[in-house]
């Protein structure tokens, strides 16, 4: 008999609303650090300079507000699995639209603040099942909002690698949201038991076709932090290179993720 699908992760609306504005608050208070040299540095995306990839971090949050303002559609085609595959195809019009809001608001902090609370009345005014018009079909807020800790969470790092000397907080909730949600969509991407993948403290996962585990310590294991699973996972770091830093370990035949990496491009 073959085994029973594994029930989609779920996550608690309230707490993933108090992680994306946790995460918000610490890159806005380390963006209001920054002055025009430091604003102005280049980052790893391409060519856009801290200044774009901070305003790009208020469009994280008011993504909410566009997506509202469309027509809701009349019933959900989408999962939130589904998001991190689709994103990519939204990457032209994000760049472009962060150019011209890091022109158009010279004030960041003030920017930054707008976008915060246009969010917070956005979710008290609409129920968590409100269905939004994403890139991956049509979603519930609530699962729109977990997607909101993944740009989050990966911009943080994106900042904390452009600007010297910037530490900038992980709030373990945000941290967790995201690394759970690209282990699922790997687990999505390459179905299967023969691997089992493992990022603690947030997700362990089973993926990749092959003989299924079932007791015991598994033939094929992998294991990683949850900053590199998720640089590998949005191709900030190649699979190559973690292994010659030692910062994922792989054993088995089947414990070779470089095919199925990156999830987001």
């Amino acid at each position: 008999m073959p085994p029973a699908k594994k029930r989609p992760r779920a996550y608690d609306p309230a707490k993933t609303r108090a992680a994306v504005l946790a995460q918000f608050g610490n890159i806005r208070r380390a963006v209001g650090t920054l002055g025009p040299d430091r604003l102005a540095l280049p980052t790893r995306l391409g060519d856009w300079t801290v200044r774009e990839l901070a305003a790009h971090c208020a469009m994280a949050l008011d993504a909410v507000d566009r997506l509202l303002g469309e027509p809701e559609p009349a019933r959900q085609d989408g999962r939130l699995l589904d998001w991190p595959f689709a994103i990519a195809d939204d990457a032209p019009a994000i760049a472009g639209t962060a150019r011209r809001l890091a022109e158009e608001h010279p004030d960041l902090d003030a920017h930054l603040a707008d976008a915060e609370h246009r969010f917070t009345a956005h979710l008290d005014a609409h129920p968590a099942g409100r269905l939004l018009p994403t890139s991956a079909g049509a979603l519930p807020l609530a699962d729109y909002v977990v997607t909101r800790t993944v740009e989050l969470v990966v911009h943080t790092d994106d900042l904390s690698a452009a600007v010297p000397g910037l530490d900038i907080p992980y709030d373990r909730q945000a941290l967790a949201a995201c690394t759970r949600l690209l282990a699922d969509a790997l687990a999505a991407k390459a179905p299967g038991g023969s691997t089992e993948v493992r990022v603690p403290p947030y997700a362990v996962v089973q993926c990749v076709e092959g003989p299924r585990h079932t007791r015991g310590t598994p033939p094929n294991v992998v294991e990683t932090d949850p900053l590199t699973w998720i640089r590998l996972a949005t191709g900030r770091l190649t699979w190559k290179q973690a292994l010659q830093d030692a910062h994922v370990s792989a054993s088995g035949e089947r414990a070779d993720l470089d095919a199925y990496l990156p999830l987001m491009r």
